[in-house]
């Protein structure tokens, strides 16, 4: 059975990291507190994602904690990750959990009060409510959605919901407050220079909130 515990979820970003080595670094913050780690690779073609997630997998399941693919159903069958998480716009849920079976962690992201209705319908194991504050890690993103929508979601979806972007050590407690299981992290962690502390910081303001 996975552990699913998504309270301090790590996205990857390897352009955060100045050219330090992914896997080092993910290994810090799996120490300092990190619960979940998602690969997300948009720019790396598919072998190097691959040799990514592989080496990536090894590691996590050693230190016992899930990883999931951002996007790529293949990658996530070609290593036999954890689970995988889909956009908007990537495989519909139903064809991925088809492929991955029922025993992996399927996550969607939701911008919108409908998608999280469709998303939870359609047998999603967490939505990932996308951004809570304007972040500038992905120049797509829609208009923020703000601590209140996701106060109001979790009233109405009885499924994991974890919050993604802009979130830092200044509004995790606000977070935490909104009744969201989990906190998705990139910049805080991926751009921090000792990412075991920060990991750490993180995970002290959650359990104390």
């Amino acid at each position: 059975m996975i552990n699913s515990d998504y309270s301090l979820y790590l996205v990857t970003d390897r352009g955060l990291l100045q050219g330090r080595s992914l896997l080092e670094e993910v290994r810090k913050a799996v120490k300092g507190g990190v619960s979940m780690v998602q690969l997300r690779e948009k720019e790396a073609g598919s072998r190097e994602f691959y040799e990514l997630a592989q080496a990536l997998q090894t590691e996590l399941r050693d230190l016992g904690v899930p990883l999931l693919i951002n996007d790529r159903l293949d990658i996530a069958l070609a290593v036999d990750a954890d689970g995988l998480h889909l956009g908007q716009e990537d495989l519909p849920l139903p064809v991925a959990r088809s492929l991955l079976g029922r025993e992996k962690i399927i996550g969607l992201s939701i911008n919108k009060r409908e998608e999280a209705w469709e998303g939870e319908k359609m047998g999603a194991d967490y939505l990932g409510v996308s951004p809570v504050f304007a972040t500038p890690t992905k120049a797509d993103a829609p208009p923020a959605t703000g601590l209140e929508f996701l106060a109001s979601l979790r009233q109405e979806i009885k499924i994991p919901l974890v919050a993604i972007g802009g979130i830092n050590k200044e509004n995790l407690k606000m977070i935490k407050e909104t009744g969201a299981d989990g906190a998705a992290v990139i910049s805080a962690l991926m751009g921090a220079s000792d990412i075991e502390g920060e990991a750490r910081k993180l995970r002290q303001i959650w359990e104390r909130s």
